[in-house]
C-alpha cells in the first residue's frame, strides 16, 4: 500500500492537560483548536510521521480567571507563545490497537523529548459535505494520544506553598489528545 494523508478535523480533536490542585484533586484544561496531520504506509506504521499544533490561547478550564492566570507569563505566556507544536519522529506498533510514538513537544519555547501511548480507535467512511453538498464518502480514523510530562521542563514553574507543605499545582501533567483524521482526497472525483 501507498502512504496515506490525513489531516485533523479540528471540530472533532482536542487536547485535555490535567494537574492536581491544592494536593486534594484533579483540574482540567481544555483546548479545542488543534490542527494536524498524519502521513503513514500502513504497511510500515513505523515509518509515520506526524505534526500537531495546539492553539493555547484557546485555554479552558471552566474558571475565566484561572484560564487568564494560565494564558499570563505565570504559566503559557501565550503573548509570547500562542501555540504548542508536536513533530513525531518514531512509531513502535505495540499490538493491532497500541502504539508508541515518540517526538518533540514544543511549549512556551522550550521542545523536549515526550512520547505518547496512542490507541487506534478504528475508521468509518462518513459524509463529507462543502457548500451544502455531500462529496463522501470520506474515511475518518480516530485515535487517543495520552503522555505524562513534567511542566518545568518546559518552564511552566509558577507556584505557590500551602497549608504543611504541599503546592498549588503538581509538577506532574497528564496530556491526552483526541484526534478525528479525515483522509485527504485525491484523484478528480474527489
Amino acid at each position: 500500500m501507498a502512504t496515506t494523508k490525513w489531516f485533523f478535523e479540528p471540530g472533532h480533536t482536542s487536547a485535555e492537560f490535567r494537574a492536581r490542585h491544592m494536593m486534594v484533586t484533579y483540574v482540567r484544561g481544555h483546548l479545542k483548536n488543534v490542527r494536524g496531520s498524519l502521513e503513514v504506509d500502513p504497511d510500515h506504521p513505523e515509518q509515520a510521521r506526524v505534526e500537531a499544533t495546539i492553539d493555547a490561547a484557546e485555554v479552558y478550564t471552566g474558571q475565566p480567571q484561572r484560564d487568564d492566570h494560565l494564558r499570563s507569563p505565570d504559566f503559557f505566556d501565550v503573548e509570547h507563545h500562542p501555540t504548542w507544536t508536536f513533530a513525531g519522529r518514531g512509531v513502535r506498533q505495540l499490538s493491532a490497537t497500541e502504539f508508541s510514538l515518540a517526538g518533540d513537544l514544543t511549549v512556551r519555547g522550550v521542545t523536549r523529548p515526550v512520547t505518547f501511548d496512542v490507541t487506534y480507535l478504528g475508521q468509518w467512511d462518513t459524509p463529507w459535505w462543502e457548500d451544502g453538498r455531500d462529496l463522501g464518502p470520506r474515511q475518518r480514523a480516530g485515535f487517543s494520544a495520552a503522555t505524562r510530562i513534567n511542566r518545568h521542563d518546559f518552564n511552566v514553574s509558577w507556584n505557590d506553598v500551602v497549608d504543611r507543605g504541599g503546592v498549588v499545582v503538581s509538577d506532574m501533567i497528564d496530556v491526552v489528545v483526541d484526534v478525528e483524521a479525515v483522509r485527504e482526497a485525491s484523484g478528480p472525483a474527489a
